[in-house]
Parts: structure tokens; C-alpha cells; sequence
């Protein structure tokens, strides 16, 4: 497992995988599934494991963060980048943070919390969380105006962010005066495009951003991968061509939960049994939508090329 200090050309050296959480039936970690999971990803070449929103560690408490941790470590490969998540409340934050700076992971992410919070008060938070953590976080921007672009910039120069992963969905990705600010104050090399593959061409083109996220890459890494490098090859077009097979599966999530969807989708495709999710969140129950969803994932994971994709 990578435990060096993390650089710019990590950011870029693979697609940032943000894969669900698989657990059993009584709610523990599955450890052999998720380890499938990121089997699956390295075989598309993902090298890059962001463990958040989609995992639900909103919703995890301190011990089984550790746990986790522990996990995490045992799947991974010595080339791969495991990123675990802190929060979303500072009080949780910091106790987590307490676990994970003896061990050996490089940086954590600070998930976003929506309520109570105030800009100020965030940047505050996330000085105080790398302090206490000893290392540079990754600041974890979902929402507009939840810090101010100046207090990210002093961050970062200060050594207590290393990178702004920017999660904030706009209608058109091209109109976008806060990324720009953000951009402007930390550097494009330093923001990752976290939203998945359908913003993350125009925020190569339009705002430099040189790293991005994804779900549905759990599925179809090998197709994800493929547009990172048509991005790095600056073939902007073979990178639109190959996102068009994700927007099925991609509008799927956007119109009943990125999360749950994905959840779903992991296990219809057949790469790994992903399980209950954790409260207080809960598993898609409507056959017709587990169809949908079923049929959308099995076609992108035989779009990309690997794996063996069952019927849903």
C-alpha cells in the first residue's frame, strides 16, 4: 500500500475509485467482497481507492473505523493508494483522526457536513483536523460557498490540505465562478473533479482539473481508465465517445441516489455481493428499479471488457 506523501502525479496517476462498502447480513465488513471490488479495479488498471460517500462512512462510528483501517490494509496491493474518510461532524472527525495517525495511509478525506456550519467555521475545522492528524487532509467540497477559496489557498500553503476534491453538481460545468475561484487559489493540479465521468471532460478542458473521481469505475474500470488517458493524450473527442456508455447507468443514479444506486449495481453486475447497506440508509426494494438498474449495469460492465457479467 502506498505510504509516501502524496504528489501531484498521484492525483493523476489513476482514476480516484470511490467505491461502496460491501458488509454481511448482520452489518460487519465483508472483507472478501470488498476485496473483490478492488480486485475488479485493479484490473482495469485503477490504482486509486477513495472510501466515502459512496461506503457511507458518514454514518460510521469510531470503532469500526479502526476496523476499517485494518481492512483496508489487508486488501490492498503494494501499488495501491487506499484514502479513507473522516467525519462528516468534527467531534467524530477528530476522534477518527486520533485512529488513523499511527497508521501508515498518507492522507484522509474530510467528508462534507451540511448542517450546522459556517465557512469560516469549516476552515477553521479542517486546520484543526490535519493539525491533529499530523499530515495533509484531501478538503472535500460539496456544496457552493462551503469554504471560501482564500481560506482553501492558505491551506494548502500552509501544508494542512494537499488536495480540494469538488463535488458541487451545476446544470452546466462550463458555468462554474466557484471552482474557478477555487482553482485560482490552490491550483488546478491540486482539485480533483469528483462527480464521476459526466462533468470530468469539461473540467479538464475549462478548468485544467488533471484528476477526477468516479462510481460507476467500479463497474467499468477499464472504460474510466480509458478516459483518463484519451484526456491525457488531449483526444477530447475518444473521451466523449467512451463517457456516452456510463450516461445510462449514470442517469440511473442521478435520478434515485448515486449511492444506493451504485450499491445495487455493483452486486446485479455480478463483481461482488455489496449487502445491506448500512443504516440510515437503506437498500432499493422496487423490482422494477433493481431492473433497470441490473440491466444498466451489466451492459457497462460488458462495454468494458472484463469480468463476467450475469443477467439481471
Amino acid at each position: 500500500m502506498k505510504t509516501t506523501a502524496v504528489t501531484v502525479e498521484d492525483l493523476r496517476r489513476s482514476v480516484l475509485a470511490v467505491p461502496p462498502l460491501a458488509r454481511r447480513a448482520d452489518l460487519a465488513l465483508d472483507e472478501d467482497h470488498n476485496a473483490r471490488i478492488v480486485g475488479h479495479l485493479r484490473a482495469g488498471g485503477v490504482s486509486s481507492f477513495m472510501y466515502g460517500g459512496n461506503a457511507n462512512l458518514y454514518h460510521m462510528g469510531v470503532t469500526e473505523f479502526g476496523q476499517l483501517l485494518d481492512t483496508l490494509q489487508r486488501i490492498a496491493a503494494p501499488e495501491d493508494w487506499m484514502i479513507p474518510s473522516v467525519g462528516s461532524d468534527f467531534g467524530k472527525a477528530m476522534d477518527q483522526v486520533a485512529l488513523a495517525k499511527d497508521q501508515p495511509f498518507p492522507t484522509v478525506m474530510v467528508l462534507p457536513h451540511r448542517f450546522p456550519v459556517t465557512t469560516k467555521g469549516i476552515a477553521t475545522g479542517l486546520r484543526r483536523l490535519a493539525d491533529a492528524y499530523g499530515k495533509p487532509i484531501i478538503a472535500y467540497v460539496k456544496d457552493h460557498d462551503y469554504v471560501d477559496a482564500a481560506d482553501l489557498g492558505r491551506l494548502l500553503h500552509d501544508g494542512a490540505v494537499v488536495a480540494v476534491k469538488y463535488g458541487t453538481v451545476r446544470e452546466n460545468p462550463a458555468d462554474d465562478a466557484y471552482l474557478g475561484a477555487i482553482v485560482d487559489a490552490v491550483g488546478a493540479d491540486r482539485v480533483i473533479s469528483g462527480i464521476g465521468e459526466r462533468p470530468a471532460i469539461t473540467h479538464w478542458t475549462r478548468f485544467g482539473l488533471r484528476a477526477f473521481t468516479s462510481g460507476a469505475v467500479c463497474i467499468a474500470p477499464a472504460l474510466s481508465t480509458a478516459i483518463l488517458r484519451a484526456l491525457q493524450a488531449g483526444d477530447i473527442a475518444t473521451a466523449g465517445t467512451i463517457r456516452s456508455q456510463f450516461l445510462p447507468f449514470e442517469d440511473l443514479r442521478d435520478a434515485h441516489s448515486p449511492l444506493r444506486v451504485l450499491h445495487e449495481g455493483v452486486r446485479l453486475a455480478g463483481i461482488a455481493e455489496t449487502g445491506p447497506m448500512q443504516p440510515l440508509l437503506s437498500n432499493i426494494d422496487d423490482e422494477r428499479l433493481l431492473g433497470e438498474i441490473g440491466r444498466a449495469a451489466v451492459a457497462l460492465l460488458a462495454a468494458n471488457g472484463t469480468g463476467t457479467a450475469k443477467a439481471a
